[in-house]
């Protein structure tokens, strides 16, 4: 018997891992409800997802290829520099997407920032937690550039609370309302759970090159004096798992969702990016963490600073952090869980219409 269930297209963008491990518990929630899902992504983003979901359609989509600068301050600078490279891709996707939706009968786009994924005859949505953009002195400008975008698409969800308290502060929270935004609560494919503690810290790395390696390298050596047993994820996506033990250190390149689940919920004390993704994790799991931003990117230092005001989280810039800065945890509440319950059928009902 033919598969007669709607075809939607889900799209992440390859930056780090983070756009599409929150795109898992969509993806989930798509089956759940009758919805076939077709994977669309690049690199690393389109690895991880393919080994999620091994049954699932995937097709590989232009990479934007995002280079990302040693030196932190030249960020910006960077990008600018890419920008051509960026918009050429940007514009091949739309092309391609146009092309996917004719041929695999797509009858919804689900686009977690990528700004070419989306095709005027089918229903869209774009994901984001940035409707403004914070670039500096800039921010201004590319959050209207931003939100400019995502007016092209039929609904935005942001996976934060509309509410004070909230995750995201004025990244994700406009001053006027819009109606096409919605509020659809944290994303986490985590679930908290009472295990038994076996690590007394866990290292999770993530985001673009060279700044994952060089903060692996970082902390591979300044975490030789810890005192504790220290779990560390690489967080490179390889062909095969591989699992290393050296000394208090047990090494993973990557690990699935419910191998990570169970190392959050089994270790004490989280060290990892500030990266939306993880902080919508860490809440569902009410841990505590030390955070350590992407230098140069303005996104995970405003969360940091957020985080640390409100008494949350600790944080320390790249290149100054020391072992010593662990012991700052102790002193801060950690993220809290909003305990949102996500309507999907609610929102789905865009791709019935």
């Amino acid at each position: 018997m033919e598969n007669t269930s709607k075809k939607i297209l889900v799209a992440p963008l390859n930056w780090g891992l983070g756009h599409a491990t929150r795109c898992i518990p969509i993806i989930k929630a798509l089956e759940t409800h009758n919805f076939t899902p077709v994977i669309a992504s690049d690199g690393v983003a389109l690895d991880l997802l393919r080994k999620e979901f091994p049954h699932i359609e995937s097709i590989e989509l232009p990479s934007y290829n995002i280079e990302y600068p040693k030196n932190g301050q030249f960020f910006k600078l960077k990008l600018l520099a890419n920008s051509p490279k960026m918009i050429d891709a940007i514009l091949e996707e739309k092309k391609l997407v146009k092309k996917i939706c004719k041929e695999y009968k797509i009858e919804g786009i689900i686009s977690d920032n990528r700004l070419g994924v989306r095709y005027k005859k089918v229903p869209s949505v774009f994901i984001t937690h940035q409707l403004n953009v914070m670039t500096g002195n800039t921010t201004w400008l590319t959050s209207k550039m931003h939100q400019y975008i995502i007016s092209k698409f039929d609904q935005c969800w942001v996976p934060d609370v509309d509410s004070k308290p909230n995750l995201t502060g004025k990244l994700g929270h406009l001053d006027t309302h819009h109606n096409g935004i919605k509020y659809i609560g944290p994303l986490s494919r985590l679930h908290k759970k009472q295990l038994e503690k076996k690590y007394d810290l866990m290292v999770i790395l993530s985001g673009p090159e060279p700044q994952r390696t060089l903060l692996e390298e970082k902390l591979t050596e300044e975490l030789q004096t810890y005192k504790g047993n220290i779990l560390f994820v690489k967080g490179k996506i390889q062909p095969q798992q591989t699992i290393e033990e050296k000394e208090q250190f047990t090494f993973y390149n990557f690990m699935n969702s419910s191998e990570l689940e169970k190392a959050f919920n089994e270790s004490e004390l989280i060290l990892c990016r500030s990266g939306y993704t993880t902080v919508m994790d860490l809440a569902q799991l009410g841990k505590k963490a030390f955070f350590i931003p992407t230098p140069g990117q303005y996104e995970q230092e405003y969360l940091a600073k957020k985080y640390k005001k409100e008494g949350l989280v600790p944080y320390c810039k790249q290149d100054s952090f020391k072992v010593e800065n662990l012991l700052e945890v102790a002193l801060y509440k950690g993220l809290r869980d909003f305990k949102t319950n996500v309507s999907w059928k609610k929102l789905f009902q865009l791709f019935q219409e």
